[in-house]
């Protein structure tokens, strides 16, 4: 058996494979899969394996998987193009009769109503049709989007406002990618998950206007959350520089926070990484450390 990784090179991918050598799998029996060779080259100087491909180009996902493998699915950046991208690892891990097949979907599986969920919800769709050993591991929002290296700390402080278009006192129950991942290494690593379908959240929803507090406790400097109508926050992300699509999208997302879509904490993930998940307040405090002084 070994473990194959699919966009390894990511934040979330080296997170998994890291793991995973910790925790005493071979170097050997992990497999990065990257689209050129420097992305992963200190993982292959620690004895881990590597195979090029890219999801554009189904032909080099030939030779990749072996029968009895474990394979986790990362999926690639670009929302609209993911499906027809997924098919193609699919048809090559069924053609290789893998042993698992592990996803990384949206919170909510085919109840996710949002727009960054429907790449997701087709994917599960796909993997289920194709008989393939699944396991779906469906993320909730990074708290990183808000207060670490993808979102906007230092421009929360400067205005002195967290804006959205959130309605208050909604909650989402968000993780740091870190738990994400040892979640992910652990269903790759261990037995008794094939066929299981994870809701990956935080143990605690939190509010914005409770984010914003913690932020101006931990600061030192006021800020608020201010909530503005979905249209009206559109054209300000756009204005921006935020492409148009792109910005419905995030618009999107905080309706769907609204609707109290990412909010449930059914304690999936704590289970899964055997502790409780990490504080927003703590990924404040590591977002608030990087900023520069």
């Amino acid at each position: 058996m070994s473990i194959v990784i699919t966009a390894a090179s990511g934040r979330l991918g080296r997170i998994v494979i890291e793991d995973l050598l910790a925790s005493g799998v071979p170097a050997g029996d992990i497999t990065a899969v990257a689209r050129t060779e420097d992305k992963v080259a200190d993982l292959v100087a620690k004895g881990v394996r590597r195979h090029l491909a890219d999801y554009d180009r189904p032909e080099t996902f030939a030779g990749l998987f072996q029968p009895g493998d474990r394979v986790l699915l990362i999926p690639g950046g670009d929302a609209g193009r993911r499906v027809t991208q997924h098919e193609a690892v699919l048809d090559a891990a069924r053609k290789a009769e893998v042993a698992q097949l592990a996803y990384v979907g949206a919170f909510g599986g085919p109840k996710a109503d949002f727009l960054l969920a429907a790449d997701h919800r087709e994917t599960e769709r796909l993997i289920l049709e194709s008989g393939l050993p699944y396991t779906f591991l469906r993320n909730n929002w990074y708290s990183e989007v808000y207060a670490g290296d993808i979102g906007d700390l230092a421009g929360v402080l400067e205005r002195g406002a967290v804006v959205t278009n959130v309605a208050p006192g909604s909650r989402i129950a968000t993780a740091p990618r870190r738990d994400y991942g040892l979640a992910a290494a652990a269903v790759l690593r261990q037995d008794g998950h094939l066929g299981q379908a994870y809701e990956l959240s935080g143990d605690t929803a939190w509010t914005f206007e409770e984010f914003a507090a913690e932020v101006s406790r931990q600061s030192g400097k006021e800020v608020v959350h201010t909530s503005l109508p979905a249209a009206e926050r559109k054209a300000l992300l756009v204005s921006f520089g935020l492409p148009d699509g792109f910005a419905e999208t995030l618009v999107d997302v905080d309706e769907a926070i609204s609707r109290g879509a990412l909010a449930g904490t059914p304690g999936d993930l704590s289970h899964l990484i055997g502790r409780p998940t990490t504080p927003i307040a703590d990924t404040i405090a590591d977002g608030l450390a990087a900023l520069p002084r």
